[in-house]
């Protein structure tokens, strides 16, 4: 694991804490890296604004503000024209799909994917669960941590009530995001980015 600086942010509601958090654990605890991670929300308990900054390292953290981003993942409108213009050229941007708009984003060369992570929990029965669904895909699209690892930490992290479910979610935002690297990033020169055909 090289030196990785993450931003996820969305509203609050959507389990962006829980995302980060289980992300830290799985690249300090389950892999023995090192993980910092800071937070900052809103008074509201659902709708308000929620950011986790996460820093991964294979040596210890001097530093663990995210400066610039290597990797965001947003979960909704806000977030994006919050954070979306602190990444890092040829960073790597997650979104969901269904809530995020990517337009006006000008740093070069930064590959954009994009998942209906909220419509897959639905379907799966329990929209809550789009965390872990979007823990998957980020874990498939970036590659920083094993699949195995990550999982592991998804269900250390849960309700053992919860883990058969929680362990769906993983797998399916997983598999959407191998299938969709194989067709690649989105092409940011379209006039709608983050419409994707099935």
């Amino acid at each position: 694991m090289q030196l990785t600086e993450l931003r996820i942010a969305g509203f609050g509601g959507q389990g962006v804490i829980m995302c980060a958090s289980v992300i830290g654990r799985a690249a300090s605890i389950v892999e023995n890296g090192y993980a910092t991670m800071t937070q900052n929300f809103g008074p509201e308990a659902r709708g308000g604004a929620c950011s986790a900054q996460l820093v991964l390292s294979p040596t210890p953290v001097l530093y663990p503000y995210v400066n610039k981003a290597d990797l965001m993942v947003l979960m909704s409108q806000e977030a994006y024209v919050k954070f979306a213009q602190d990444i890092k050229p040829g960073g790597t941007l997650i979104v969901e799909q269904d809530l995020v708009r990517v337009q006006g984003l000008d740093i070069p060369d930064v590959k954009v994917f994009a998942i209906p992570a909220t419509r897959i929990a639905e379907e799966l029965g329990k929209k809550m669960v789009l965390n872990v669904v979007m823990t998957g895909f980020f874990g498939a699209i970036s590659q920083l941590i094993s699949r195995e690892s990550l999982r592991k930490a998804v269900l250390d992290s849960v309700p053992a009530a919860f883990a058969e479910l929680n362990g769906k979610a993983y797998d399916a935002g997983y598999e959407y995001g191998l299938k969709h690297m194989q067709s690649g990033a989105l092409d940011l020169g379209e006039e709608d980015p983050v419409t994707i055909t099935e």
